[in-house]
């Protein structure tokens, strides 16, 4: 029987299969930490707390098992607030354990005693705060329900000190040992909460019911064959929804290539068709222009499809969204099927049995931009240089990651300029924030994207801007044995911003930075640092840093690049 909160916990935890949790030490979550390790879940600890969120939000979105994150109160609680809110926005199901101060001392001044569930309301699906012990097992019990339910999301969970501790710990604390009995009203009353607190009489938190289905009907599949058999020009565009259970990404793969429609992919969706002959990477706003049919997979007409605009009046959309506000997001598509994106394409495919020869020219028409861009890409990467080309370094890379190996992309320019270029070979093998656009998501994602993939090689691709924001995760890396490798796009400025300040203003204020010798720092973490300044030998030199990393010591590589206009116009608004 479990002698205290912080057991329950770690043993409702071990129970769901959790594996992994992540989180920087604090005294108010001790209990749950000390209890994880004794039922065998691996405890990391990290520098940060936002980079706890981001690796658990990696393993939910490589692995499919819970992402926990566990953090202590006040500031450590809001130290994650940046990572949560791009949990919410990338829909991943994280969930965040929050220590908080003991009950009885509840806004009475104590240390580090904020209102912590109006903090992460807005940030989350659900947000509570236990009040007694019985009730942990089932509040943590409804946070997964809310979590993985209809559009999936992180939730939090506060749980007071006095309810992690054992109770005799407890009652030291509020001075109930002591047979000093001289303030005896006061003495009752806090043995009368003490008891309240770890009383075994069972609670029922209000039960979850799930009230999404997202399962597609079969008139609305039927109707999306329809409309796909007889367009001329469509395209598939997949988003990450697609892919929120990790298990499916194969189905989802062989229905695809079933179906046979010309296919754009973007966040963790990136890498789902490997090689396949019908998967595009350029040009997608000229492909909207021209298709007759698009299909939005999860894919919502926000910024990163220009709101819709590019997309003519008369074009057919289908829109499949688990979230009924992204289904019509800023234009009412022809068809909008409340759904999950991956099942709908599993029934379309089911029941698809037609040989679409009309596709034919539209797919040689997509295919021609392709090549053709991809030339302008080789020609920009010949150009000569100063200091490094970042795309003759991007082209270069391309070459030599393994088909196996998960990409990280964390920046601006560099790590954009990276999207472009490289093609992620399987499913579940390209990380990057999602709609939020965050910095410093690198670390996180790949202690979790090593643990849930131990064999692979995990590289991280850093803007020179963004590695400042966990660079001191090296130091995580190297004492929890995990074989990354960094690579610094280092061109000495805030570039993506840099670029159109210069442009508009003719100032270039606040964006610009050193050519930093972050594999100095790195070093200093514990890690292998290697300064590049040119891409001679550059194949041989990744072979002896890729056997460096694979031996269990986190590799960085600082790539002194020249600045280049190759992604000029891109800032988003």
């Amino acid at each position: 029987m479990n002698s205290n909160g912080g057991e329950i916990v770690a043993s409702f935890l071990h129970e769901k299969g959790t594996e992994y949790i992540f989180t920087l030490c604090g005294g108010h979550i001790s209990p749950i930490l000390i209890g994880a390790n004794n039922v065998g879940i691996r405890v990391i600890d990290v520098r940060h707390e936002a980079t706890a969120v981001f690796a658990a939000d990696a393993i939910t979105r490589l692995s499919d098992k819970p992402g926990i994150s566990t953090v202590t109160a006040g500031p450590g609680l809001t130290n994650t607030i940046t990572a949560v809110k791009n949990a919410q926005m990338a829909q991943s199901p994280v969930i965040l354990i929050g220590g908080a101060t003991a009950t009885i001392l509840k806004n009475k001044g104590s240390l580090q005693d904020i209102d912590q569930i109006a903090l992460m309301s807005p940030h989350v699906k659900w947000a509570c705060s236990v009040k007694r012990i019985c009730q942990i097992e089932k509040a943590l019990d409804k946070c997964f329900n809310i979590a993985y339910d209809g559009v999936t999301g992180p939730v939090f969970i506060e749980i007071p000190v006095d309810l992690l501790y054992p109770e005799k710990i407890v009652r030291e604390w509020y001075g109930l040992s002591s047979e000093n009995n001289k303030q005896r009203v006061k003495q009752f009353y806090l043995n009368w909460h003490v008891k309240k607190l770890f009383n075994k009489k069972k609670f029922e938190f209000k039960p979850y019911f799930s009230s999404t289905s997202v399962s597609p009907k079969k008139y609305e599949v039927n109707n999306c064959i329809k409309m796909i058999r007889r367009a001329n020009k469509p395209i598939l565009l997949v988003s990450s929804q697609a892919l929120l259970l990790a298990k499916n990404a194969l189905h989802l793969k062989d229905a695809i290539m079933k179906i046979g429609l010309p296919t754009y992919l973007s966040g963790t969706a990136r890498g789902l068709l490997g090689n396949y002959q019908n998967f595009f990477l350029h040009n997608r706003s000229k492909a909207l222009k021209q298709a007759d049919l698009i299909i939005l997979a999860g894919a919502p007409l926000d910024f990163r499809l220009a709101y819709g605009r590019k997309i003519p009046q008369n074009t057919s959309i289908i829109s499949i969204n688990r979230c009924i506000h992204n289904l019509n997001l800023n234009r009412r598509p022809t068809l909008a099927v409340h759904a999950d994106p991956c099942q709908t394409i599993l029934k379309i495919a089911k029941s698809w049995s037609y040989k679409n020869d009309n596709w034919k020219r539209w797919k040689k028409n997509l295919k021609t931009h392709e090549i053709y861009r991809e030339k302008q890409i080789v020609d920009i990467s010949n150009l000569k240089t100063k200091k490094i080309n970042s795309i003759a370094l991007l082209m270069e890379l391309k070459k030599i990651i393994k088909d196996d190996s998960i990409i990280i992309v964390d920046g601006g320019d560099f790590a954009a300029s990276a999207s472009y270029i490289l093609k992620p070979r399987q499913p579940l093998s390209w990380l990057d924030p999602g709609p939020f656009g965050t910095l410093g998501v690198g670390a996180g994602f790949a202690i979790g994207a090593k643990l849930s993939k131990p064999d692979s090689d995990i590289w991280i691709l850093y803007g020179d801007g963004s590695v400042g924001y966990s660079l001191t995760e090296f130091d995580t890396f190297y004492r929890h044995n995990l074989s990354v490798i960094g690579l610094v796009g280092n061109d000495a400025g805030w570039t993506q911003i840099k670029r159109e300040q210069i442009n508009i203003f003719k100032d270039d204020l606040a964006t610009t930075l050193l050519n930093t010798n972050y594999h100095i720092a790195a070093e200093a973490y514990g890690g292998k640092g290697h300064l590049l300044n040119s891409l001679d030998n550059f194949g041989e030199i990744i072979k002896k840093l890729l056997l460096i990393s694979n031996s269990g010591q986190p590799v960085l590589i600082n790539a002194i690049i020249e600045e280049t206009n190759f992604r000029k116009g891109s800032i988003s608004i």
